[in-house]
């Protein structure tokens, strides 16, 4: 479902409207609190983060303005998304940011004010009639990249917000292909045991325990000659962790792990849109890691794409077996960049937390950009090393690689250095291992799923293509 339009173009209104729109004011707590009205000095105004104060008119009977807390600054994943409460917390009515407020934080403003509008609310039986607060929109903001952003952000969240029983294999395929048709991408899919015969076992062996088949994503769009950038995302839509059945503590949050896939289309909707000239291929593989008859087991030895065996030494650790199939097509066409998105290991969050995805990459350059593009898109992202010492850890005394390397250390760095070997070392590569879920409401950070990483490989390859 699309952000609600909480964004009002002036030249839709009445000039009166417009000149009795409510003026919000951005505060930083380091501002001088002399510079505050009297009214919000005496009522304790503070600025912080989130915080508001709306000061009324002379006559007590409206609000003559409304002033936001913007905090210190210091948390880089949620103060640029100060606005993000307003669309639900001011009254409704219509409002504008305040004469002069940067460019820069105007597009922030708005987009945090669309995205904390956004609710998931497809199974609820009544629809909201809650009136939101409307903003203008800021003069001189690039309202494609923010429209665009807000659209990104509510694939994302509606795609890992369904449950698994709404979100299988078929239905990611849908909305994968809705969004392909909408931007005039061309898709093809292949299913089942077509899997096998094209040589993608491992997609295959990690879907053949569940009813809803298996099948890789493939979607492509741009000119032919345009500079190639692949995107990979991991679509298990729903991970038990078969045989190696997860605990109902881990398996609560389990329809996001097909989190990798969604940003991987929230990224594809963003080059579309923004119309960059490179020749984009998505790959999603997608399958569902079942209980059943069919499921592979622990000890098994699986065959991959690249021709290198894998031992199965725990059915939880299905995410890499998926992506190494799709990271080796990725990898046949040598793109200038390939980057994968994957909720992939439990290790990357106790590193690092929630609200920062772990950045693994075989390019320097890569990285550096990514890391750039980080820090000016307020999307945070932390670089892991690809550890050599610990690439012996992924080799199996059985097959050439073990999914599982014992003692549980580094998990993170030896997933990625799993993945590391289906990928050939002249392609500049980086992995995402991305939470993809919210578990606290923020401003413009609603409860539930979220994109963590998107807006930050958007703007690498916009800077680097654009």
């Amino acid at each position: 479902m699309p952000c609600p339009a909480v964004l009002v173009d002036a030249a839709a209104l009445t000039p009166e409207a417009v000149a009795a729109a409510c003026t919000v004011r951005l505060i930083a707590s380091t501002d001088d609190r002399a510079s505050l009205p009297p009214y919000a000095v005496a009522t304790g105004f503070k600025a912080a983060l989130g915080s508001t104060c709306l000061v009324p008119n002379q006559d007590g009977t409206g609000i003559a303005a409304v002033l936001l807390g913007t905090g210190d600054g210091k948390d880089p994943y949620t103060s640029p998304f100060a606005a993000g409460d307003l669309a639900r917390k001011l009254p409704a009515g219509l409002y504008r940011l305040a004469d002069g407020t940067p460019t820069g934080q105007a597009e922030q403003a708005a987009l945090a004010w669309m995205l904390g509008a956004y609710a998931f609310d497809r199974y609820k039986s009544k629809a909201s009639d809650e009136a939101l607060a409307c903003l203008l929109w800021p003069a001189g903001v690039d309202r494609v990249a923010v429209e665009a952003l807000a659209a990104a952000f509510a694939l994302v969240r509606d795609m890992v917000n369904t449950p698994a029983a709404d979100m299988g294999p078929q239905e990611l395929e849908d909305t994968a292909r809705a969004l392909a048709d909408q931007y005039g991408a061309g898709m093809t899919s292949i299913i089942g045991d077509d899997l096998l015969h094209a040589g993608y076992p491992a997609i295959y062996a990690v879907g053949a325990s569940s009813p809803r088949a298996p099948r890789l994503l493939d979607l492509r769009w741009g000119d032919a000659g345009a500079p190639k950038v692949t995107l990979v995302g991991k679509g298990v839509v729903f991970d038990t962790g078969g045989l190696d059945l997860k605990p109902a503590s881990a398996m609560k949050l389990m329809k996001k792990d097909m989190g990798g896939a969604a940003h991987a289309l929230g990224v594809a909707l963003l080059v579309m849109a923004h119309k960059l000239p490179i020749r984009l291929r998505v790959l999603i593989p997608v399958a569902e890691n079942a209980v059943s008859g069919t499921a592979m087991r622990p000890g098994d030895v699986l065959q991959t794409r690249k021709g290198l065996t894998i031992e199965v030494n725990n059915t939880d650790a299905e995410g890499r077996l998926i992506l190494a199939d799709a990271l080796t097509e990725a990898d046949s066409e040598s793109p200038e960049v390939l980057i994968d998105f994957a909720t992939l290991t439990g290790a990357a969050r106790v590193a690092l937390g929630t609200d920062l995805p772990a950045l693994f990459s075989n390019s320097d350059a890569l990285a550096a950009d990514l890391l750039t593009a980080s820090s000016d898109s307020a999307d945070p992202l932390w670089r892991l090393p690809l550890w050599p010492g610990y690439r012996n850890q992924v080799e199996s005394k059985v097959a050439d690689l073990d999914n599982a390397p014992e003692g549980g250390m580094a998990g993170a760095i030896t997933a990625a250095l799993f993945l590391e070997r289906f990928v050939s070392p002249e392609t500049p590569w980086a992995h995402l291992d991305t939470y993809a879920w919210n578990g606290k409401p923020r401003p413009g950070h609603p409860t539930g799923g979220n994109a963590l990483g998107m807006r930050a490989v958007f703007t690498a390859l916009r800077s680097r293509f654009g």
